[in-house]
């Protein structure tokens, strides 16, 4: 049962996502012993297409040995290896299932510096996002299992139930959603402890449905740069670095947050959004719609899709939809609104689009169900 759902989550990632042809170059990055399955059926599929792949094994608890000890010289050739091999790519598949997420939590906050600003944002967050198609995807192992908190079995179930969704009917329920924040001009979010408005007037929305990410199922803009006023406190945890923060809290005076707090290392948390002049600032803002996804597991890859959640990203903002933030942070940060979260409200333009996770206008509430988007096998 696993291997046919490896291969038609491969089917689905070569010819749906990526739409890998003939000719063409794949860089197949897979991370955790896990995942090799997939990965195998991934260079199968892309084999038969006619394309050739560059598979790369990548996984923390090597990357540790390197990140912990390296100079600045190291992380500048490694980042000149991977760039030109990311340059010759068409296309990039990044499949992650390491075994342990808190590999890194140990490593010193300037390594890691080095790592994000040297090597990780000109290969993936300037290269590979601007000028390959790409997709990253989690894989279902132990390890995501207990951050689910379920069994391995049920978690599998659940997995590939999100992964091999509708994904073409989903793009086609996510047209007048996208419509209506194309139209928007004032935006407010009202949840406990959140009250915050700002625009995304002139930004171009994007429909996010199986293209980037697996899951997917969600429709993002960035604020005007400089237009957010208020507060948000998320209510999901994120797992960032190797390391868990809870409740974060930001304040925001004209674009900048001014205040950044959460249970626990908030001086950590502050480290973070001091990393350079754009950490401080929003690239990202995202309304989450997938209906198989209902709670926060601390997998970004998986809490931002949840059905009823916002995303609000300190940080770059994509090429897609620029609003003049640069930074070597892109971080999503989830707050869910749905009823077992405390609810919440979102406005646009004074009017009440969406409450308690569910949205005011019926068409677009019956687009983003279980039953509308059922896988096709």
């Amino acid at each position: 049962m696993k291997d046919k759902r490896n291969q038609l989550l491969a089917k689905q990632l070569i010819h749906y996502s990526t739409e890998l042809k003939k000719g063409e170059t794949l860089y197949l990055e897979y991370k955790g012993q896990n995942t090799i399955e997939l990965a195998k059926c991934v260079l199968e599929e892309a084999t038969q297409v006619g394309a050739t792949t560059f598979w790369y094994y990548n996984d923390e608890s090597l990357a540790r040995y390197f990140i912990k000890g390296a100079s600045e010289a190291q992380f500048i050739r490694q980042q000149e290896l991977h760039l030109e091999l990311m340059k010759r790519a068409d296309a990039y598949i990044g499949i992650r299932g390491s075994d342990n997420p808190f590999d890194l939590a140990d490593i010193p906050a300037k390594q890691m510096q080095n790592f994000e600003t040297l090597f990780y944002k000109p290969v993936h967050l300037e290269e590979r996002v601007n000028n390959t198609r790409w997709v990253v995807l989690r894989y279902p192992n132990n390890s995501m299992a207990q951050l689910a908190e379920t069994s391995q079995e049920a978690f599998e179930d659940f997995y590939f139930q999100v992964c091999c969704a509708n994904y073409k009917k989903m793009s086609k329920a996510q047209e007048k959603l996208a419509a209506l924040m194309n139209a928007t001009d004032r935006v407010r979010i009202v949840s406990p402890g959140t009250d915050l408005s700002f625009s995304i007037k002139g930004i171009p929305v994007i429909k996010c449905s199986g293209k980037k990410n697996i899951p997917d199922g969600e429709v993002y803009t960035a604020p005007v740069r400089d237009s957010i006023n208020g507060q948000i406190t998320y209510n999901t945890p994120s797992l960032h670095q190797g390391v868990v923060y809870n409740k974060i809290c930001l304040s925001f005076a004209h674009g900048k947050i001014v205040k950044a707090c959460c249970d626990g290392n908030s001086e950590q948390l502050n480290h973070i959004f001091d990393i350079d002049e754009g950490a401080r600032y929003v690239g990202e803002f995202a309304i989450g719609v997938n209906p198989f996804i209902t709670k926060a597991m601390k997998d970004t890859l998986f809490d931002e899709k949840i059905d009823g959640s916002i995303h609000l990203t300190p940080g770059a903002a994509y090429k897609e939809a620029y609003n003049g933030n640069d930074s070597t942070l892109h971080w999503d940060l989830v707050l869910v609104q749905r009823p077992e979260y405390g609810g919440g409200e979102i406005w646009f333009d004074d009017k009440l689009i969406r409450k308690d996770g569910l949205f005011i206008d019926e068409e677009l509430r019956k687009s983003f169900t279980k039953e509308n988007l059922q896988p096709e096998v």
